[in-house]
């Protein structure tokens, strides 16, 4: 509990000096400790903490991914097309929100604005609290290394490195030391259930295993947000599944995931399903469960 109320001490500090930078990473370390559960008591040090500090509803855990009346448009004049309108979306940690609709309806447009590859024409974007509009270049990359996962439809394994190689490439690129990235890597392959395939390239691995490499290269370190674009969509429906329950598996470790479906059926698997018309949310929904066995992660390679 002293961590816990230090924390909490330091984030009301930051808060009366005005450091939203500090108070958004406060709160993520604050999040970290309260997440922990006693399981010889039976008490979640969440509670004890509230009890213990009762600190105010307003320095809740902002969450992972907020986009505030975000729209997009491309072009101008008869040419003007409107990728996205007025789009409000909320994603919390340890939740997965599936996005659905046609063609040319935003989906793409959606996750390249939620992982700063992009710029909304107007409306707001934050990751774990932080506004993106006037970070520098430089700095979105970093988040991008650091905070945001990426999971392809097509991979996007290089084809001359192994699969720990790929997967620990983004963090030495980062500036971990070589043997800290390779042993993150090792670690969320096994996590994923392909330790034995760690030293394959990619050619020598099937469609379901490539994919599953991907997701241990978008889950390996202290990534907190994971988009993925259509990534069952090279896959057989078994393996579809196994990959959608893969990623439900690293939401209930903490991340935040966002992710785009053609798939009815794997999007039903999700928290929340949203759906884009023309550029607009249509509706949220939330999905019904009972199908969790068929999400494990041992089979189907």
């Amino acid at each position: 509990m002293a961590d816990i109320n230090g924390l909490y001490r330091s984030l009301l500090a930051a808060d009366e000096a005005g450091d939203a930078a500090a108070l958004a990473a406060l709160a993520w370390q604050m999040y970290g400790q309260l997440r922990n559960v006693n399981q010889d008591s039976g008490r979640n040090v969440m509670n004890d903490a509230r009890t213990a500090s009762a600190p105010s509803a307003r320095y809740a855990v902002p969450a992972v991914l907020e986009l505030r009346g975000v729209s997009k448009v491309y072009g101008s004049g008869p040419a003007e097309v409107h990728a996205l309108r007025q789009a409000d979306l909320s994603v919390q940690a340890g939740s997965m929100v599936a996005v659905m609709g046609p063609s040319g309806s935003g989906k793409s447009t959606l996750l390249t604005i939620a992982g700063s590859l992009e710029d909304p024409t107007s409306g707001e974007v934050l990751v774990g609290g932080v506004p993106l509009a006037g970070m520098s270049r430089g700095a979105k990359a970093r988040l991008r290394r650091r905070t945001i996962g990426y999971v392809f439809q097509d991979f996007n394994l290089l084809p001359g490195l192994t699969a720990a190689e790929n997967v620990a490439l983004p963090l030495e690129l980062d500036g971990v030391p070589v043997r800290r990235a390779r042993a993150a890597g090792l670690r969320a392959l096994d996590g994923l259930g392909l330790a034995d395939r760690a030293n394959r390239y990619p050619d020598q691995l099937s469609g379901g295993e490539r994919q599953r490499v991907a997701i241990a290269r978008a889950v390996a370190g202290e990534r907190r947000l994971l988009l993925a674009d259509e990534p069952s969509g090279a896959l057989d429906s078994a393996n579809g599944e196994t990959v959608i329950g893969l990623i439900r598996a690293a939401c209930r470790q903490g991340m935040a995931a966002v992710v785009v479906t053609h798939d009815a059926q794997l999007a039903s698997l999700a928290d929340r399903v949203v759906y884009l018309r023309d550029g607009q949310l249509a509706d949220q929904t939330v999905p019904g469960r009972g199908r969790e066995p068929l999400l494990e992660t041992g089979g189907n390679r």
